[in-house]
């Protein structure tokens, strides 16, 4: 079946993308937005990233499905525009590189690693506990977290979780929606993976953050906005808090003269940790953009309500 999809992202994309959709899905005809306004009612779906040339998303009256191109989806779930049902892009290529990405800074915190300047100094006796003995809390366990939780259990890291559900996952001690703070409390290192929602922001705020114990660091390549930025600032500079890796923030780029830059318990990565590889995604996106043509239920479908 014939179907015409609008390529809803920035043009940088499309040399990414368009030669992989287009082996994949030889009856795919992908469409630039410039293209698509002589006839929107034509476009059969869309694949969507913020930054791209279509915020207004009413002229496409057919489109029987909005594919995003990221993981997160807060820029367009609160879109008055959007009609369409929703589908969030869960990536294997993506998870693995969450999962690798939290893996590398964990074990950072772990070994220790920070502790052995290069300055002369033969630091004997800084050696770490095994992994079984060091606590791991997970904020979040869809898709992103259990990936993290896989690879980190592999290694032997003991293991909580936190989710909204309180679904269970094997290996993981989850906690529910009542049980944060239990959670936050026995974890030496903290990943923090949990969307962008009215109910997540500003949650890591002065009084959850001070139920880490001592020497916490802080993993959040996740959302900028879950973070009380102040009071983090503020336990790191008391010493309370070891370190923050921190991957995401609520202005992005990261202003230059914001106080992370130049903090010595901080380290700022350029939003890197899970990147969308279309080699990966593709076939996720031409998946669903086929069960949406043949009248199949779609996967990973946004609930509007929740925000994912």
């Amino acid at each position: 079946m014939r179907m015409r999809v609008l390529f809803a992202a920035r043009d940088g994309l499309w040399p990414e993308w368009s030669p992989v959709l287009a082996r994949l899905a030889p009856e795919m005809v992908l469409v630039r937005a410039e293209d698509a306004a002589a006839d929107p009612a034509g476009i059969d779906a869309i694949l969507y990233a913020p930054g791209g040339p279509v915020e207004d998303l009413s002229p496409f009256v057919n489109a029987r499905l909005v594919q995003s191109l990221w993981a997160g989806v807060e820029r367009i779930v609160t879109n008055p525009t959007l009609t369409q049902p929703l589908a969030r892009m869960v990536d294997p290529g993506l998870a693995r590189g969450m999962a690798e990405y939290c893996t590398g800074w964990a074990l950072r915190a772990h070994l220790g690693m920070d502790g052995y300047a290069q300055d002369g100094v033969w630091r004997h006796g800084l050696t770490p506990p095994l992994a079984g003995d060091r606590q791991v809390t997970i904020l979040g366990m869809g898709e992103l977290g259990r990936a993290v939780a896989a690879m980190l259990g592999g290694i032997g890291f003991r293991l909580a979780g936190f989710s909204a559900s309180g679904r269970p996952v094997p290996g993981v001690q989850v906690f529910g929606p009542d049980g944060l703070d239990q959670a936050l409390a026995q974890a030496e290192i903290l990943i923090s993976l949990l969307p962008d929602t009215p109910g997540t922001r500003n949650l890591l705020d002065a009084r959850r953050l001070s139920r880490l114990p001592k020497g916490a660091w802080l993993i959040n390549p996740g959302r900028g906005t879950v973070l009380d930025d102040q009071a983090l600032l503020a336990l790191l500079d008391s010493s309370h808090l070891g370190h923050a890796v921190l991957d995401v923030f609520r202005t992005e780029p990261l202003p230059p003269a914001h106080p992370f830059w130049s903090h010595p318990r901080v380290t700022v990565t350029p939003h890197i940790a899970a990147e969308t590889r279309p080699e990966t995604a593709a076939p996720v996106a031409v998946e669903n953009l086929r069960r949406a043509m043949g009248n199949r239920p779609v996967l990973y479908l946004v609930d509007r309500e929740r925000g994912y």
